[in-house]
């Protein structure tokens, strides 16, 4: 079976070809950069010669996840890749396609940026959407749509090829960078842990291919984490990791709540703040749509006992980053406004 994956230097592309490779199943990896994989700028250059001719399975993993992305960026980023990739697929190619559980979550335009990306917190999730339609209309074959929530590392182990995403918010609470967490205690925190979601995709590529578009949904539930929970299994890990070396806890930063986030303090950050915290403030802000979820999602495949999958992930973070995770907290100041 000739199967392409793209993305393959990523995190779930890392883990979708060692679980593939375990099976005995290989892959052609694509990627941007790095050594081993077929070199291809989706979107911006022709298809090199090696990824031409009847593809069997094409997992397109390949994306930019940056919750910054403008809407011009986010279609070149992620868009215009996906028709890229298409143009390899034909009428016998099983598509599987790695989109994000948050397309199917609620929407509200004035959370955020959602005015300009319709509702979307993002031009991550937007970008997600619109791969997702552009699949449904234009690739007349078999279609898997694989939609994890935030990824973590492995369960039991917590290993993962990179740290990024959720990873940020670890050293922002050590740091002292998050000097406030804005959500709901009560809303629902969906994480999934990375051989999981490995695992739906490599159960893809070697099923069966669906009669009809299949959609697979990786999270909690019901079962998943709120964020008091998910802050108490983060600061409770960093904290045991913490005392075993000898530094002092961190304390579990306030809560301040979406509405009254948005309306006071956000408008004063650029004044009040200097500009470092100011874009660190706006940054961590991306993750309180995340956090705060009214409704868990409705999985396919759960997740089971979440807490111990963050807990493991927070303490191979730690230990592969002791210099951040033993830092003393730097405690914020104020700017003082000119003419004040």
């Amino acid at each position: 079976m000739r199967v392409l994956l793209t993305g393959a230097t990523g995190v779930v592309g890392t883990e979708l070809v060692r679980q593939l490779g375990a099976a005995g199943q290989s892959v052609v990896p694509v990627a941007r950069r790095g050594e081993g994989v077929v070199r291809w700028r989706m979107g911006e250059e022709p298809p090199p010669a090696e990824l031409g001719g009847h593809w069997d399975v094409i997992v397109h993993a390949a994306a930019s996840t940056r919750w910054t992305l403008g809407r011009a960026e986010a279609v070149a980023a992620n868009v215009d890749p996906l028709r890229a990739v298409l143009a390899l697929a034909d009428r016998e190619t099983h598509l599987v396609q790695v989109s994000t559980a948050y397309v199917g979550g609620s929407r509200n335009p004035e959370d955020l940026r959602g005015a300009e990306f319709e509702g979307y917190r993002n031009g991550y999730e937007w970008s997600k959407a619109r791969c997702e339609g552009l699949a449904l209309a234009e690739h007349p074959g078999p279609l898997t749509l694989v939609r994890p929530p935030l990824v973590v590392g492995r369960r039991g182990s917590g290993e993962i090829s990179r740290f990024s995403g959720p990873y940020t918010m670890f050293q922002a609470l050590v740091s002292g960078t998050a000097a406030v967490v804005v959500g709901d205690l009560a809303g629902y925190a969906e994480i999934s842990p990375v051989d999981e979601v490995g695992a739906v995709l490599a159960g893809a590529v070697l099923g069966a291919p669906p009669e009809r578009p299949r959609t697979e949904v990786i999270a909690g539930g019901a079962g998943s984490l709120n964020l008091d929970q998910l802050l108490e299994v983060v600061c409770g890990t960093l904290n045991t990791f913490r005392a075993e070396h000898g530094a002092d806890p961190i304390a579990r930063p306030p809560l301040v709540a979406v509405d009254s986030w948005n309306r006071f303090f956000l408008p004063l950050a650029d004044e009040w703040l200097s500009p470092v915290q100011s874009q660190a403030v706006k940054l961590l802000a991306m993750f309180q749509s995340y956090t705060s979820m009214a409704r868990p999602f409705d999985p396919t495949h759960p997740v089971a006992d979440p807490a111990a999958v963050l807990a493991a992930s927070v303490r191979y973070w730690a230990e592969r980053k002791p210099r951040l995770a033993l830092a003393r907290p730097q405690p914020w100041t104020l700017l003082t406004p000119v003419g004040v």
